[in-house]
């Protein structure tokens, strides 16, 4: 064994590690434009879904009716019908709540269901097979190669990846979306406008601020970043749609805001926290144990962190209730 073997070997564990991050990460800032708007996205397993099969199911449309087609014509047509998709179902569970009055949680559980089980019914059409499309033609969505680094073969390989092809487009594009998001959130009118229906909804219709239709702009903007995830899923990750293949990564998505402090670099580190549970459950499935305790690993993760998180707030909170009711005590104990 070289020197360079286990320098490869981390390389290869941090390209696995970008890769099963991507979908948390924009899973999880869509759910955390939702939650700063006010309405909460519930739905974001079931955007995941809606995405990652209409995105398969475009680009094998184009496939089959150009066969011929302009090269990359199929993953656009793809990416884009699977964003519509989840954009328009996000579009709806927000008509839901906001005109309706449905409540967001209920309403956001039906979605999931819903996209469960339409999704393969809709499988079951497309292709006559209810576990994947593998019988049909899909595209993926490019790649980006960073070149010029093949005299250093341990970074090539944490920049482009164990196979030096390069990472998908959307494996980067997470990372630039988490902080395009901070800086939209915080430095634009737009962003100090949808902060501040969520912090207090009265008080931003006051100040003449358009609710609704700010929560709708949430709820739009909330479902393209899901259905990123979900299309990496099925146009990068896979080459296929299968059934229920984001796989709890929406609500993992959900628990990623709360342990990021609703922030949008907070809830990068805890996507990506998840995404290195995530590759440790597959390195350990490598070994002789039980496949259900692998399999257990990222969710008892998350749930082992919701418990700290948790605690560790409470016991924020009451010493500063402590410090505001006898500031002088405290300090002296200090």
């Amino acid at each position: 064994m070289t020197d360079a073997t286990p320098d490869l070997f981390a390389a290869a564990l941090f390209a696995a590690w970008l890769r099963a991050s991507a979908p948390l990460i924009w899973a999880a800032l869509g759910a955390l434009v939702s939650e700063l708007a006010g309405v909460i996205n519930v739905g974001i397993e079931g955007l995941m879904l809606v995405a990652a099969f209409f995105g398969v199911a475009g680009s094998a449309w184009v496939l089959m009716s150009w066969p011929d087609s302009v090269p990359g014509l199929a993953g656009l047509v793809g990416a884009l019908s699977g964003l519509v998709a989840a954009v328009l179902l996000a579009l709806a569970l927000g008509w839901f709540h906001l005109r309706l009055g449905a409540d967001l949680i209920v309403a956001g559980i039906v979605v999931n269901l819903l996209a469960a089980g339409a999704t393969v019914f809709l499988l079951t059409l497309l292709s006559g097979d209810k576990g994947s499309s593998a019988g049909l033609a899909s595209a993926v969505l490019p790649v980006v190669h960073v070149p010029g680094l093949s005299a250093w073969p341990v970074l090539d390989a944490w920049i482009n990846g164990e196979a030096r092809q390069g990472h998908h487009v959307l494996v980067h594009g997470a990372w630039m979306a988490a902080l395009a998001l901070a800086w939209l959130l915080y430095r634009t009118r737009l962003g100090v406008h949808l902060r501040a229906v969520g912090e207090n909804a009265e008080a931003a219709r006051a100040a003449g601020l358009n609710v609704v239709r700010l929560q709708y702009v949430a709820r739009a903007l909330s479902g393209a970043l899901a259905g990123l995830g979900g299309l990496y899923l099925s146009m990068g990750y896979l080459s296929l749609f299968q059934a229920d293949m984001t796989g709890g990564r929406g609500f993992l998505a959900l628990a990623a805001v709360f342990l990021g402090a609703r922030s949008p670099l907070g809830t990068l580190a805890a996507a990506l926290l998840f995404g290195a549970a995530s590759v440790a459950a597959a390195q350990l499935g490598l070994w002789d144990i039980p496949t259900q305790l692998v399999q257990m690993l990222p969710a008892l993760v998350t749930l082992a962190l919701l418990v700290v998180v948790s605690q560790w707030r409470r016991h924020q909170r009451q010493r500063r209730a402590e410090i505001a009711e006898n500031p002088l005590s405290v300090r002296s104990r200090t």
